[in-house]
């Protein structure tokens, strides 16, 4: 598979890297192309110089298309490096950027490649 990790987070929309369990994941979520001009990457917009962090869509610097934060956020896929804290297996895999509630908490899931185990990536550090 050979997923390639980001060299910056301007590359990122979503970076985490966490211990889990005495095993490391890094999980990141590339922006993505403009799907109008495929000229840049889309963003939140920006007014005067600054990023609209609380803003309810993306836009794209060069043509200003925009799309709903919603919508744009489900059609991104979620890559992760991981050691399995169920098999001690050392994988890499992929998953849709959409936050699923597992035993009570809300995470991006990765599922193991070897061991099909879900590997939960809580919001906000939340223990399970």
């Amino acid at each position: 598979m050979a997923l390639k990790i980001p060299d910056s987070m301007d590359e990122c929309l979503y970076f985490s890297n966490r211990s889990i369990a005495d095993c490391q994941v890094l999980a990141w979520v590339y922006r993505k192309t403009c799907p109008k001009c495929k000229k840049a990457k889309m963003g939140k917009p920006v007014v005067k110089g600054k990023v609209k962090t609380r803003a309810k869509e993306y836009t794209c610097p060069e043509c200003g298309y925009t799309e709903e934060k919603k919508e744009h956020e489900e059609s991104l896929d979620l890559e992760a490096s991981y050691t399995c804290p169920h098999c001690g297996k050392k994988g890499e895999s992929t998953a849709k950027y959409v936050r699923k509630t597992y035993k009570g908490v809300p995470s991006f899931i990765v599922e193991c490649q070897h061991c099909h185990e879900k590997i939960p990536l809580t919001k906000k550090l939340k223990g399970i």
